[in-house]
């Protein structure tokens, strides 16, 4: 157990140091491989019961992993890529990305009018070609976030963000995305990003979010993008069947 122990410890310091300075696709191969490692050395214990088959498990689910996150991370890349493509002149949604996790921002004044879940018809051709690079890409999830400032009721803001959630989510699915990949979230006033005291924070924290993850990855939690535009993670994310 001491060289499971030794060989274990060499890889965390390993994929610890390195990672900073890793694109999005190494990051995934790296994470992949640790992942990998750590579910084969113990499928390696449980066969073998001794320390050369953990090792020998340990080796083969690296490699399988690494594999599964280079995919992953390659696959999210291009996504990315296409994305940015298709708003590349649009104002009214921004692209922004951490890990394998991509995220498009639909700013509230231009998507709906004032305490309405109505689309703006000026969004539709943004629509458009938002969901036909989702539906390029079927392995990935979709969850849509709604927001709002903290202007009138709590309860009447919750509804109102859910409304324009739903909005968002059956205006992507009448465009061709399956609605199983879809999940639609009312927020209501409870995760600002801004000052509400202010007629430019409220005008921020007055938005739809949408979270695309790869199907693998399980979201738990919140994601939320500063004003800075810098990513705030306060959720965690377990990758599955790799």
């Amino acid at each position: 157990m001491k060289k499971i122990y030794v060989f274990g410890l060499a890889l965390t310091l390993l994929f610890s140091g390195g990672c900073a300075n890793m694109n999005n696709m190494g990051k995934g191969a790296t994470y992949g491989t640790a992942g990998g490692a750590a579910a084969g050395a113990l499928l390696g214990q449980a066969i073998g019961g001794n320390s050369k088959a953990t090792l020998l498990g340990m080796a083969a689910g690296a490699v399988i992993g690494g594999l599964a996150g280079t995919g992953v991370g390659h696959m999210m890349d291009r996504q990315e890529q296409d994305m940015r493509n298709a708003l590349a002149q649009s104002e009214a949604i921004a692209v922004q990305r951490e890990g394998n996790v991509l995220a498009l921002t639909f700013k509230s004044d231009f998507t709906f009018a004032v305490n309405s879940a109505q689309l703006r018809p000026g969004l539709y051709a943004e629509l458009d070609r938002v969901a036909q690079v989702l539906a390029t890409y079927p392995q990935t999830t979709i969850t849509v976030a709604g927001h709002t400032d903290s202007t009138g009721s709590e309860e009447y803001n919750q509804t109102l963000s859910q409304k324009r959630a739903d909005s968002v989510k059956n205006a992507l699915i009448q465009r061709g995305v399956a609605p199983q990949r879809i999940t639609a979230i009312g927020y209501g006033e409870g995760q600002p990003i801004a000052d509400n005291n202010t007629d430019f924070g409220r005008q921020q924290n007055r938005r739809v979010n949408v979270y695309i993850n790869p199907a693998q990855q399980q979201y738990q939690g919140q994601n939320q993008y500063q004003n800075q535009g810098q990513y705030q993670n306060q959720g965690q994310y377990q990758y599955v069947n790799y």
